[in-house]
């Protein structure tokens, strides 16, 4: 099993060190050997793509987004543009595993052609770059014991139930607890997500709280506990998706718009998008709403 770290969406923590070469993709995605530099700049960025037979396409080291496992490159990233790629007449992905800091800066600097890493959308980001449509949501679940012996399903009910929830220090899941009314002294922060199953499994915790993506990866190692059904957590009555999408350069919105057009055929259809995620922890509880717009989400 890949390494876990951490697993905010919303405040990322600066990642390993950037791992540089070509990685294998299950399902034909291979090196090539054709040239590499500059940017696909321009309204023909597509072509170029097309042209030169592969996209340049930058990772981060997460999973289950987009990671390394026995030298092969996994996650949900890699299959889902696996697929629209090759829609688009560009067979072969070459990846590039950095930290996630640099993802941006690199796709600016010309480096990438798409930055796939299951980046939140974000107005700063969108100040810098163009993203996609969202691939996916994250909604909120909780890990809890085998059998979920108190028997919570949301954060209202758990406020109800009078339960101790465990947070990743640093991420958003603390504020919606806080801002479900759960007293502070019930809310426990954890460094880790392995120490949050650990609390479970102990007992100094009865729930801990993360987004449904990464709780189900995480039971997979731990066979003690099980995860509720995702929900949409609310603060101030507004709905926290926490979307994420893939990334292009400025300027190249004409290969923007053609991933869109493909993105869609997939999250709109259900079986396919399950089916194709499923290995990596996402749901039909993580297909975008239809209404969840790139462009309001860039607007704040």
């Amino acid at each position: 099993m890949a390494d876990f770290p951490n697993l905010s969406r919303r405040g990322f923590l600066s990642r390993s060190a950037a791992v540089g070469g070509l990685l294998v993709v299950p399902g034909a995605l291979a090196a090539c050997s054709k040239t590499d530099s500059g940017a696909s700049t321009g309204s023909g960025a597509l072509d170029k793509l097309r042209k030169q037979g592969f996209v340049r396409v930058a990772y981060a080291n997460e999973a289950p987004y987009g990671y390394t496992e026995g030298g092969k490159l996994k996650g949900e990233a890699p299959a889902l543009h696996q697929q629209i790629f090759k829609a688009l007449g560009v067979d072969t992905l070459k990846p590039t595993l950095s930290d996630f800091d640099g993802l941006i800066p690199g796709l600016q600097a010309g480096k990438y052609d798409v930055v796939s890493a299951g980046m939140a959308i974000t107005p700063e980001r969108c100040a810098n770059a163009l993203f996609s449509e969202p691939e996916f949501i994250s909604p909120t679940a909780m890990m809890v014991k085998k059998g979920n012996p108190k028997n919570v399903t949301d954060l209202p009910s758990a406020k109800q139930a009078g339960i101790t929830i465990g947070v990743m220090a640093g991420a958003v899941e603390s504020s919606y607890a806080e801002g479900a009314g759960i007293d502070s002294g019930k809310i426990k922060t954890l460094q880790k997500p392995q120490d949050g199953a650990d609390a479970v499994k102990s007992g100094r915790i009865d729930a801990f709280l993360l987004t449904g993506i990464s709780l189900r990866w995480l039971a997979k190692t731990n066979p003690e506990t099980e995860v509720t059904k995702a929900f949409v957590p609310e603060l101030k009555g507004k709905p926290q998706y926490s979307p994420g999408g893939a990334v292009f350069q400025k300027g190249n919105e004409d290969l923007r718009d053609a991933f869109n057009r493909e993105l869609k055929k997939i999250v709109t259809d259900k079986s396919r998008y399950v089916e194709l995620l499923t290995p990596y922890g996402f749901g039909a509880t993580e297909i975008p709403p239809a209404t969840l717009k790139t462009a309001d989400l860039c607007k704040g």
